[in-house]
């Protein structure tokens, strides 16, 4: 049988699970697909989806870096950065820039340090 990867499922550290929620859910617009904790004051591992992406947020001390970067090739990012700005969020107002290398991109930096890339290729 030949090797197959399916999926990469990209793990970004947090530090509290209200602000992670208020950034993923409230402002990105993911959905929770679930939430972990072992005993109720262990800290939490979690899974958020949109259209596609899957991320796993989580507080556990060495599960990831932070201020880990990700790149999201993806369609429909002028829709998404129309969207994000509509939302008036408080702490982070991105642009959409176009790249030397025919991307239009909504760059972002999450309350934890962790700088989200979405990428859409321009014909």
């Amino acid at each position: 049988m030949a090797v197959s990867f399916e999926r990469t499922i990209p793990i970004l550290r947090i530090f509290s699970l209200e602000k992670a929620k208020e950034f993923y859910v409230g402002y990105l617009g993911f959905q929770i697909d679930w939430e972990h904790k072992f005993p109720e004051v262990a800290p939490v591992y979690m899974q958020v989806s949109r259209a596609g992406l899957v991320l796993h947020l989580s507080e556990h001390y060495g599960d990831a870096t932070p201020g880990s970067a990700i790149y999201v090739q993806m369609r429909g990012v002028e829709e998404f950065h129309r969207e994000l700005t509509a939302k008036n969020y408080g702490y982070l107002r991105p642009g959409l820039d176009r790249s030397a290398w025919n991307t239009m991109s909504v760059n972002l930096i999450d309350p934890f340090g962790n700088h989200l890339r979405f990428h859409e290729p321009v014909e």
